[in-house]
């Protein structure tokens, strides 16, 4: 599989409200190859794209994602916080963002976001969707307990635990939770050291996309400038 070296962050950027269909159209429309978004489940159990536990930093509505159900979330203005031309977007769910994903030819890095306290189901739910998406992703999340319970689930899916700093033992470390490697998430205020690149390359081999789950040449970290936390 071909990865892509520049992935739109949250849908689109920046340049969109986050974790919005818009998001991924206006990503495909600027060339971008792949995205990443966050699922969180609601409270029918069915995975929809937003980043907070709550609604309020991104859109109109009140209260905890997991305590609405889809069809309330469906009705809640996700787009206008960012700009008055995006009044029409709600929260998608995973579902309808990979089916959008595929009829553009986008790549996804769906990370597992759970609510306190729910990160087996969510890990669970999230792989099943994916799964049955049947398209080209990548499963990635904080939580280990999500991304083990997305390798009950779904097994045949790849996985990436998100950490702040490699550790040199990191396989021993994170070994349980079945991922091919750990991916180590970088801004422009803090990025790896050449010592801490050289235990990552060779505890793991990553030369020439060795690592099934990073893009070919890529290193294990990107830089990107963020609206929000991670």
């Amino acid at each position: 599989m071909i990865y892509p070296r520049i992935i739109a962050h949250r849908c689109g950027g920046a340049l969109t409200p986050e974790n919005t269909l818009a998001g991924l159209r206006v990503a495909a429309r600027l060339g971008c190859r792949g995205v990443e978004f966050d699922a969180m489940l609601a409270a029918d159990g069915l995975p929809v794209l937003i980043h907070d536990e709550t609604l309020e930093r991104t859109t109109s509505g009140r209260g905890r994602v997991a305590e609405m159900s889809t069809a309330q979330l469906a009705r809640i203005d996700a787009g206008s916080r960012h700009h008055p031309a995006f009044a029409e977007e709600v929260l998608p769910t995973l579902d309808e963002a990979l089916r959008l994903c595929a009829a553009l030819g986008l790549w996804a890095n769906v990370e597992i976001k759970p609510s306190v306290g729910d990160e087996v189901e969510t890990g669970r739910m999230v792989a099943r969707h994916a799964a049955a998406a049947n398209g080209h992703l990548l499963l990635s999340s904080f939580s280990a307990a999500a991304l083990c319970a997305a390798a009950d689930q779904a097994g045949q899916l790849l996985r990436a635990l998100l950490v702040e700093v490699i550790p040199d033992d990191w396989a021993r470390a994170h070994g349980g939770v079945r991922c091919a490697c750990p991916a180590c998430i970088g801004t422009r205020a803090h990025r790896p050291d050449a010592a801490s690149r050289a235990r990552w390359r060779s505890s793991v081999g990553l030369l020439h996309g060795q690592s099934p789950t990073l893009p070919s040449g890529c290193s294990p970290w990107a830089s990107a400038r963020c609206s929000g936390p991670a």
